[in-house]
């Protein structure tokens, strides 16, 4: 999604394009123009220990972690929201559960919009109840990724063409890497 927006495809168009051969072709060449700078991250914690050491300018992060590299590490890294990936988390109850009103009562109270604002408090990952953004301490509120001035300009995953592709294109960005 990002190579096709650096590409100059409008945010609301991406999957317009992606769902192409020629919109895939055309991300995979817009990565080839970075590939020898870029610098892969598995885990949360290294995009800001990079940012920190220097051995990048710029990354994806989890903004969480660069909430908590500024807050408490003295870091003054700069989040930029425009096309963000927001990733969302749901709850699950197994089928056949001897507590399933435990666990309504349980996802009752994670998701109330008190609960939700004080989150916010410990680390400023998005609110799932937009009830709960009015309660957020207004200091906090800039740096949560469901604010709505970041919403605006959201690049929102389309789950259901990354079930259909999701091996295919994982398999061709495996082979891109290896190259």
């Amino acid at each position: 999604e990002w190579a096709l927006i650096a590409d100059g495809v409008a945010i609301k168009d991406v999957y317009k394009v992606l769902k192409t051969p020629e919109g895939v072709d055309r991300a995979f060449k817009k990565l080839d123009t970075i590939k020898k700078d870029v610098v892969w991250w598995t885990t949360g914690a290294q995009p800001p220990q990079l940012l920190a050491d220097g051995q990048v300018v710029m990354t994806s992060a989890w903004n969480g972690r660069i909430y908590d590299a500024n807050k408490n590490s003295g870091k003054h890294f700069e989040i930029v929201w425009d096309a963000e990936q927001p990733g969302f988390d749901v709850w699950a109850i197994p089928k056949g559960t001897p507590r399933l009103d435990d666990a309504y009562k349980f996802i009752a109270f994670a998701s109330s919009p008190q609960v939700q604002a004080d989150v916010t408090r410990y680390i400023a990952y998005g609110l799932g109840n937009k009830d709960a953004m009015a309660l957020v301490d207004p200091a906090i509120l800039p740096h949560l990724p469901t604010a709505p001035e970041h919403m605006a300009h959201a690049q929102l995953s389309d789950r259901a063409f990354w079930l259909d592709k999701r091996d295919e294109l994982r398999q061709r960005f495996t082979a891109w890497l290896s190259k």
